[in-house]
């Protein structure tokens, strides 16, 4: 049985999109310009199939077509801009390439290629010609091949779930490099105090920098706060559905001075504007406060870090705290504990004092 379901685009342009089901058979689909076009491919894949003439799509359906389906239903995922630039390698590799000859052992060989060629300088141009002419050429890293691998992935996912093309995604059975373990690197005892005391001067650097502390939320998702999303009462900060890098909702604590300082601004807020930071400018989304971030840093002579790492610092004192990884991980937002396991050591201390509770219950302690 065959639905067709007609679409419209954002540039006004319509497309018909076309499922064939029947039993016995892997499903089908295919977006036509046409009506017209698309019931008459429709009537053909039921006789083909009903006629025992029909041998799947990955016979029939080239890598480009898939990509171009996937790109029509992927154009709204944060890390799409990420994302186009692998396809454009891949519709190098794979073209017009019938999805049936995309084998892993091709994959396997696109991916040494990817890790064995040079890219990109590794150091910056001089400007004097004898000196940049023996700059050597790096090669991209094996987390950098595996996000090619990801994307790729996702392609040929969308062609077996959604399309129906394919019956399974050859890259399942590719290897990855392995990953890199994750920087961490947070605040210490000593450079918290100095840091702080040198974004006090600047208001808006100040309060952004507490929020990130004693919520753990990223640069964006502070920045980019609405007074809507405030809730005094209960203290909490709502991050909406979509939001998010991941488009989960998620509650942020409000304490401290930072619910203090947030009170405060609410009294003289603008009328006109509902972000907790407006810009200065118009074509900016909300206030850039990177200068005095640097002045800052410079000022409390913290080196080698960063905004993120103050998300990193928020876990790290979490976890000296004795707070449990499953906590952690639902302050920051990561749905699972892979991404929170790099803090696991910070609470070994924790975890033996847990220990000498538990064997003094037990009637076995010192």
């Amino acid at each position: 049985m065959a639905t067709i379901e007609k679409r419209v685009t954002g540039v006004g342009k319509t497309t018909y999109r076309v499922k064939v089901r029947l039993r016995g058979h892997a499903p089908e689909s295919g977006t036509f310009e046409r009506l017209v076009d698309a019931k008459a491919w429709a009537a053909k894949i039921e006789t083909d199939m009903r006629t025992g003439r029909h041998f799947g799509g990955a016979s029939r359906h080239t890598f480009t077509e898939l990509v171009d389906e996937y790109e029509s239903e992927a154009t709204n995922l944060r890390s799409f801009g990420d994302r186009k630039q692998h396809l454009v390698y891949w519709r190098e590799a794979f073209g017009a390439d019938l999805l049936s000859d995309i084998t892993p052992q091709r994959i396997k060989r696109e991916r040494e290629k990817l890790l064995d060629v040079p890219t990109r300088y590794t150091s910056r141009a001089t400007g004097k010609p004898e000196i940049d002419a023996k700059r050597e050429m790096g090669k991209r890293s094996g987390p950098t091949v595996n996000r090619y691998l990801a994307t790729l992935s996702a392609c040929f996912a969308f062609g077996v779930k959604t399309l129906g093309w394919i019956e399974r995604n050859p890259c399942e059975r590719v290897n990855r490099s392995k990953e890199n373990p994750g920087r961490v690197r947070f605040l210490s005892d000593e450079e918290l105090p100095r840091l702080l005391d040198a974004c006090r001067p600047n208001p808006d650097l100040y309060l952004a920098v507490l929020l990130s502390l004693t919520t753990g939320a990223r640069q964006s998702e502070i920045m980019g706060l609405r007074w809507g999303q405030i809730d005094f009462v209960r203290s909490v900060i709502t991050l909406k559905h979509g939001t998010t890098k991941n488009k989960d909702a998620r509650s942020l604590p409000l304490v401290g001075e930072a619910f203090t300082l947030l009170q405060q601004r609410a009294r003289v807020r603008s009328l006109h504007d509902d972000r907790v930071f407006p810009p200065t400018s118009e074509n900016a989304q909300y206030r850039d406060v990177r200068e005095g971030w640097v002045r800052a840093l410079q000022a409390a002579n913290v080196k080698d870090f960063r905004w993120h790492d103050l998300r990193h610092t928020a876990a790290s004192y979490l976890a000296m705290s004795g707070v449990s990884l499953v906590e952690i991980a639902k302050v920051l937002g990561h749905r699972t504990l892979a991404m929170v396991a790099r803090y696991a050591h910070l609470s070994d201390e924790h975890i033996v004092s847990t220990g000498e509770k538990l064997a003094a219950r037990l009637g076995v302690g010192k």
